[in-house]
């Protein structure tokens, strides 16, 4: 598939997203987490695995890796101080950095250094826990990550149908905050609600982040206008990030991997849509260190794509 294609492709996929979640949202988030997620994460892994993670050295993923295990154990016992878990995630994040562009480990060490004392400094700001501990895993991974490994793309290709593709993009996610629900008209059932749950918080969060209202108490979050707003969005963003990478097979080649991995691979995303299917609260337990883990691995991409971006706009500039 020519790279045109695929970003007129990626255009419809952002619309056919946006209109789905504004009229289910909460459904259309919990199809795509629970079958789509799924098959994301593996393959993505295995490309990742195949990529060496971006990182200069060869066993640079393990600590990703250990970094990763740590917060599932913190999440199913919590420690006293909860902060922590947002230090540990944003150590994780700033760290990668070493990873990617020192391979002597005493500049890497250095570099932990003053990683570790960015993260004592942020955490006196009274926000620091929901945009490194709530925000950083969860939207801004599936949204601005997203985003920003399209705008590498489209400047290295100095694409015009894929600059059209961010701006569909962007274009959408304002139109979903923008058109506000005239009524009330949908429910949210209960089984919705309950599956839903472990994400309550990310909704919370966002509603008074962008002081859409003042909510006293999560459970508004199925029955206000500015809960079904933000759930249109995260809808969305979750939506479009699974699609974005399936629909760039042709690119990326993720699937190019030894055939004994995606065979792997299809049957344990199989296993894991039969738990979703068979209880969801089930699925997101028994599925959550797989979710975190290609989190943390992404990291040092999320590095490239950054500083790509960066370098790629100094040359415009030049030019």
């Amino acid at each position: 598939m020519k790279p045109q294609t695929i970003h007129h492709l990626n255009s419809g996929l952002i619309i056919l997203s946006c209109i789905i979640a504004f009229y289910i949202p909460f459904e259309l988030f919990l199809f795509s987490y629970g079958i789509l997620g799924p098959l994301h994460y593996m393959t993505e892994i295995g490309w990742l695995h195949k990529k060496n993670y971006f990182t200069k050295g060869k066993y640079d993923f393990v600590f990703l890796l250990i970094a990763c295990t740590i917060l599932v154990y913190w999440n199913f016992s919590p420690p006293k101080n909860f902060s922590i878990i947002a230090d540990w995630i944003l150590f994780s994040l700033l760290g990668s950095i070493a990873f990617v562009f020192i391979k002597d480990w005493l500049y890497r060490f250095v570099l932990f250094a003053l990683c570790f004392v960015t993260v004592g400094f942020l955490n006196n700001s009274s926000e620091f826990y929901t945009w490194a501990g709530v925000f950083l895993p969860t939207i801004i991974h599936v949204f601005i990550f997203t985003w920003a490994f399209m705008l590498y793309g489209v400047l290295k290709e100095k694409s015009w149908p894929g600059l059209i593709s961010i701006i569909v993009l962007v274009t959408c996610s304002i139109l979903l905050f923008t058109i506000q629900p005239q009524s009330l008209i949908y429910q949210v059932s209960e089984y919705t609600k309950t599956s839903y749950g472990p994400f309550n918080e990310l909704n919370f969060r966002l509603i008074n982040f962008f002081h859409l209202d003042h909510l006293t108490e999560i459970k508004d979050i199925f029955s206000t206008n500015a809960g079904f707003v933000i759930m249109r969005f995260i809808a969305f963003a979750y939506t479009y990030h699974y699609l974005n990478w399936f629909s760039k097979t042709s690119v990326i080649k993720w699937h190019q991997v030894p055939k004994g991995f995606l065979i792997v691979t299809g049957i344990l995303w199989i296993i894991s849509c039969t738990l979703y299917i068979y209880d969801y609260s089930l699925g997101l337990k028994m599925l959550f260190f797989l979710s975190f883990l290609h989190v943390f691995l992404e990291f040092p991409l999320n590095v490239v794509s950054f500083t790509g971006i960066g370098k790629e706009l100094v040359a415009i500039t030049k030019r």
